[in-house]
């Protein structure tokens, strides 16, 4: 079964809804999941926010942590997955920021570079809600590393959906 399929049976198990802030796979985890059926079950919104001014004006991520670190950068991850996921006021959110390539990448950050957030939103009131970010560097064309991290998102997505307790405890 394709990862795509595998995240939206395990979100509508749960009842939840998950919403995705993509820059450097411009579009293609929304994409993915909604080729599933019945995706509007689980599925709310994709957006692509591709620029520093896309994501300070569609996120609200930070101007000052833009400035200080970079798009690809574990604080710009986090912030656009926590954002998304309480901007949709859904259970979950994940982003992704990278470099594609084939150029844009240094040697601190060369092509295929990406950060993977995935937050989720537990109840209000327990201090459950957490954020996790990871950082990967993939290899190949242009078009391979967006799938990769498509694929990689929505295999990181699923891991924390099913470590995570439905009620919270």
């Amino acid at each position: 079964m394709a990862i795509e399929e595998r995240v939206g049976e395990a979100l509508a198990d749960r009842g939840e809804y998950v919403a995705a802030a993509e820059s450097c796979t411009g579009g293609l985890i929304g994409s993915l999941i909604t080729d599933v059926p019945g995706s509007s079950d689980y599925f709310d919104r994709s957006m692509v926010t591709y620029t520093y001014d896309a994501k300070l004006e569609e996120l609200g991520v930070s101007r000052e942590v833009l400035d200080d670190v970079g798009a690809v950068s574990e604080p710009v991850a986090r912030q656009m997955a926590r954002r998304i996921r309480d901007g949709a006021g859904v259970a979950w959110g994940v982003a992704t920021t990278g470099i594609a390539g084939p150029t844009g990448g240094t040697d601190e950050k060369p092509v295929g570079t990406v950060y993977i957030g995935v937050a989720h939103a537990a109840d209000w009131g327990t201090g459950d809600s957490w954020c996790a970010v990871e950082r990967y560097v993939f290899d190949g064309s242009r078009t391979e590393i967006k799938r990769k991290i498509a694929e990689q998102a929505l295999e990181d997505l699923l891991e924390a959906v099913e470590r995570t307790d439905p009620r919270g405890e």
